[in-house]
């Protein structure tokens, strides 16, 4: 007998179920009608519980968990994010799936769609640039994800960190995503 994963028979929460349409219209706006909904969703359950009045304990804001530079930063690369409101959930949702297709398109085109979101997730959680600098750290001209993710540490981020950045896309992938395919595409 085979068992199915324990988190795909765990519930969506009751505080999801509110933003759902909204999640599904801005991801269709902005990824078109194949993107990964049920991606997005668990990485806005991993982000804040849904809670759109969310602060974590080093000042990351609303539902999709925005520092206060990201949050100026994003502003700048879509009309409907200029008015920099974290804590509304249609800006968060708008700002969370614009930054992950942002990052997604600087991923290496070679990966599969699964690593190149992989690789959006790691960024999101600990930035771009120290995952770039982990991949040149290999010195291959063409590192593979997995020997991209074992550099972790080895070049600007503290090893410290790795932990916790290796376990984000993880978490949202593998344990999460299965709660929210009913909402629509994942990966």
């Amino acid at each position: 007998m085979v068992l199915a994963p324990r988190a795909a028979h765990a519930q969506v929460p009751q505080a999801a179920q509110q933003h759902r349409a909204l999640l599904t219209r801005t991801a269709h706006a902005v990824w078109g009608l194949d993107a990964p909904v049920a991606v997005f969703a668990a990485q806005v359950h991993q982000e804040s519980a849904w809670r759109p009045d969310a602060v974590s304990h080093v000042g990351a804001q609303g539902l999709a968990q925005f520092m206060p530079a990201t949050t100026r930063w994003i502003s700048s690369l879509h009309p409907e994010l200029v008015a920099q409101q974290p804590y509304n959930p249609a800006w968060a949702l708008r700002a969370l799936v614009t930054y992950d297709l942002w990052l997604y398109d600087r991923a290496p085109k070679r990966y599969s769609p699964y690593e190149r979101m992989w690789v959006a997730l790691r960024s999101y959680n600990g930035g771009l640039g120290h995952w770039q600098a982990e991949a040149a750290s290999t010195g291959l001209v063409q590192p593979t994800l997995t020997q991209v993710d074992t550099a972790c540490g080895k070049a600007r981020r503290a090893a410290v960190h790795c932990k916790e950045n290796l376990g984000y896309p993880y978490r949202i992938l593998v344990v999460l995503q299965p709660r929210y395919l009913q909402w629509g595409p994942g990966l």
